[in-house]
């Protein structure tokens, strides 16, 4: 039984990868946006700028094709007590400095601010960019949020990366492989959940889920008992790790989840008789072509 499962996982799983292609191309067109932001604010030119990449590419859950890199691009504290001077929304006037520092430099290029990033759309991937201040030695930074008149958030990328990568260990390294998996859901059938959130649950499910020592033989399992968990996280809660902000997860994305999770069920059927073509359609329902339907 369940002669297809290993090779069906370990497939999709590969094929979430990036390419050599797109990570060279994201990995450049974030160090020249970071560089042309460092020339601006720091006045000088350097092949290592100020910044970091965050979100899936720095936490490693990203998957191919991208749609962005995400950065953070730490400002000089001179800049936060400028604008601390500033009347009205002073969040969004940091961003619309940074946006206008790209469009000088990428005239051709669309960039738009946002609501917290200023983003620079450009042809084949968009960077993101997060202008920050640097809150303490701990590896906390200020981000502008432009919503409800503004205000300055606090963010600790380093705690949520260990977040991540702890889960990753605890489940050995089954953790991140899910989290790709289930944002490929997210993607494919529209969830209105965010890819951080899914990470988050993800990691949370993988480090204490029974069969967490398993290889790609309970991927099925996996899939199968992940949706499950995520149905019972309706009107919920998580807390960011490193500022324990509370983020509802609400409900809107519910029926979707108990729909994937629906299709789980039959296709682990499926793959428990070795209809193993009935499973990859079952799957496919759930992620897209990106999950074969036959394994040979």
């Amino acid at each position: 039984m369940w002669i297809a499962v290993r090779q069906r996982f370990s497939r999709f799983h590969e094929n979430l990868s990036l390419t050599t292609d797109q990570l060279e191309d994201g990995l450049r067109k974030q160090l020249g946006v970071r560089k042309s932001l460092h020339a601006a604010y720091w006045g000088e030119s350097t092949e290592t700028p100020h910044g970091f990449i965050v979100g899936s590419w720095g936490k490693g859950t990203a998957i191919g094709p991208p749609n962005d890199v995400d950065i953070f691009f730490e400002l000089p504290i001179e800049v936060y007590t400028r604008f601390e001077g500033y009347q009205g929304n002073k969040q969004s006037s940091l961003l619309q400095e940074v946006r206008q520092v790209l469009v000088d430099r990428y005239y051709q290029t669309d960039i738009r601010g946002d609501g917290q990033v200023v983003v620079a759309g450009f042809n084949t991937i968009a960077v993101e960019v997060v202008p920050v201040f640097r809150y303490d030695d701990q590896g906390r930074f200020l981000m502008p949020d432009t919503n409800n008149g503004g205000r300055w958030k606090l963010v600790d990328p380093r705690a949520e990366l260990q977040f991540i990568e702890t889960a990753d260990i605890l489940s050995y390294r089954n953790g991140r492989p899910m989290a790709k998996m289930m944002k490929t859901w997210k993607r494919h059938c529209n969830v209105p959940l965010k890819s951080y959130q899914i990470e988050m649950l993800a990691a949370e499910f993988m480090s204490a889920y029974a069969h967490r020592d398993q290889d790609y033989f309970y991927y099925d399992w996996f899939v199968r008992d992940f949706l499950i968990f995520l149905c019972g996280k309706a009107n919920s809660y998580l807390v960011i790790p490193g500022t324990q902000e509370v983020i509802n997860l609400g409900d809107g994305w519910l029926s979707r989840a108990q729909t994937a999770r629906d299709r789980a069920i039959l296709a682990c059927e499926y793959e428990r008789d070795d209809f193993t073509v009935l499973a990859g359609e079952e799957w496919q329902k759930i992620f897209g072509n990106r999950i074969s339907i036959s394994v040979t």
